[in-house]
């Protein structure tokens, strides 16, 4: 049963920038919804 579930997080599309779309390269602990660049301070 736990290989199921593995597989089913292993096989979850990558989640994606709100704002430009670019997938997001994530940490374990990672909420976010934007990228690195489009939360880069020096953009705002």
């Amino acid at each position: 049963m736990i290989e199921n579930v593995v597989e089913f997080f292993r096989n979850l599309p990558k989640k994606q920038c709100i704002e430009c779309g670019e997938a997001i390269n994530e940490q374990h602990e990672c909420y976010g919804n934007k990228c690195d660049g489009c939360m880069d301070p020096g953009k705002l």
